[in-house]
């Protein structure tokens, strides 16, 4: 300090050079403070035995020292270490105490590493910490414990659903659930179909849900989402596994108590079985975004024009499919039977005439809902695109997970409740 003042007394200053010292020196002190309360923790005479697994005295083979790593710096622990009597698994309290079992990193490291693994490219991650926070980590080290806390997350969230605690009553509760693909690594794909020509896989889907809810309409009648209330759940796996998945995070919102369950899907096959399976119930509406989706590729293989699309969206958009078959059928009947091009119009005609009654827009609209499954699908460019989608990433199935499993608890609000848990 007496340095910085005589700088200063020459008019030497420069406020960046003085900050980073500043901060250099608190750090140092921060680090051997702790080391010095931590000092005796770990060692002495204890007042209870330390117990094995099966409730056996373990004895204590001397003290150890570690070093590890916390947001003040490097902190050195002494501790003793405590054997079983066969001498094949060991011990050590103060670890267990602290949170550092099987790490040299802290609880407080853990989380930064946490977090910015999931937010950002592992490298990325590394040089952030370094600027931010001083800690020197290395990419892979950052990797290894955010993959970490994002299995621990999956269990957390295993836990949850299993002890689920009913939230108060909500008018509508919405389930929606989309997939979005991932790029994967070679090894990871054997088993997966591709859709190009060569029909080679290069991605595998992540399903994604989310679950919100609706109190009230706007002015106009137009619902408005619940601010903060929106959950996010996904991962590589099954229909049928997803299936179980997003029914529990909706029982976790409170599905049984809602006044209503509305399911928005695009209406693929599997997603309309998720529906029926788990929520049977619900209001189903296939997203209206997707149905003009496939409208316009209809009237494109038809050849229907630009005017006669708009007419056809304002019948799709009062939910009347029948008039909209009709009008298809009647253009199709001058047609040759048998050609490629009729086999087609039949399975795009197959989509509408299946999924009429979910696509009743105008008395849905009435009703107060939402339409369109925006929410899931900003929440697989959020979630998921962000972050497991960048240039040059090829990810294994289980590193995806637990990025995954993370940034849905991290962008659900509901990281802090599951660090808590976890210490």
């Amino acid at each position: 300090m007496a340095s910085l003042h005589k700088a200063r007394d020459r008019g030497d200053i420069d406020l960046e050079a003085w900050e980073e010292a500043i901060r250099n020196a608190v750090l140092r002190y921060g680090a051997s403070l702790l080391e010095g309360l931590l000092a005796k923790a770990g060692c002495g005479r204890r007042d209870s035995p330390v117990l094995d697994s099966c409730g056996q005295p373990m004895h204590s083979i001397g003290v150890r020292q570690k070093t590890i790593t916390t947001l003040l710096g490097a902190v050195t622990l002494r501790r003793s270490v405590f054997e079983d009597t066969q001498g094949t698994r060991t011990r050590t309290p103060l670890d267990e105490s602290l949170g550092v079992t099987g790490t040299s990193f802290s609880p407080g490291v853990r989380r930064f590493m946490a977090r910015a693994g999931s937010r950002s490219s592992f490298v990325d991650a590394s040089e952030d910490l370094l600027t931010y926070a001083r800690l020197d980590v290395t990419p892979k080290q950052v990797q290894r414990v955010a993959e970490d806390v994002g299995r621990a997350v999956e269990d957390w969230n295993g836990r949850q659903a299993a002890a689920t605690a009913s939230p108060g009553p909500a008018p509508i509760l919405y389930v929606s659930f989309d997939g979005t693909g991932v790029p994967m690594r070679k090894n990871e794909l054997h088993a997966s179909k591709g859709k190009g020509p060569d029909g080679k896989a290069r991605t595998r889907e992540v399903k994604l849900g989310c679950v919100f809810t609706q109190t009230t309409t706007d002015e106009e009648g137009w619902p408005v989402r619940d601010p903060d209330s929106t959950t996010y759940v996904g991962a590589i796996e099954s229909s049928e596994l997803f299936g179980l998945r997003i029914y529990q995070e909706a029982l976790r919102r409170g599905s049984e108590q809602a006044d209503k369950i509305v399911v928005l899907t695009d209406g693929a096959r599997y997603n309309k079985t998720i529906a029926s399976t788990h929520f049977p119930g619900a209001v189903h509406i296939i997203d209206l975004y997707h149905g003009r989706e496939h409208l316009a590729d209809l009237a494109k293989t038809l050849g229907i024009d630009d005017a006669g699309l708009m007419a056809w969206r304002a019948l799709l958009d009062m939910g009347r499919v029948e008039d909209i078959l009709h009008q298809a059928n009647s253009r199709i009947a001058s047609l040759s039977p048998g050609t490629a091009q009729t086999d087609e119009l039949r399975k795009g005609l197959n989509y509408f005439q299946e999924n009429a009654d979910l696509m009743r827009y105008a008395q849905f609209r009435l009703a107060g809902y939402f339409v369109g499954s925006g929410v899931v699908e900003a929440g697989c460019r959020t979630v998921i695109g962000e972050r497991l989608k960048r240039s040059g990433m090829f990810w294994s199935l289980r590193g995806a997970n637990s990025i995954i499993a993370s940034r849905c608890c991290q962008i659900s609000g509901r990281f802090e409740d599951f660090w808590e848990d976890a210490g």
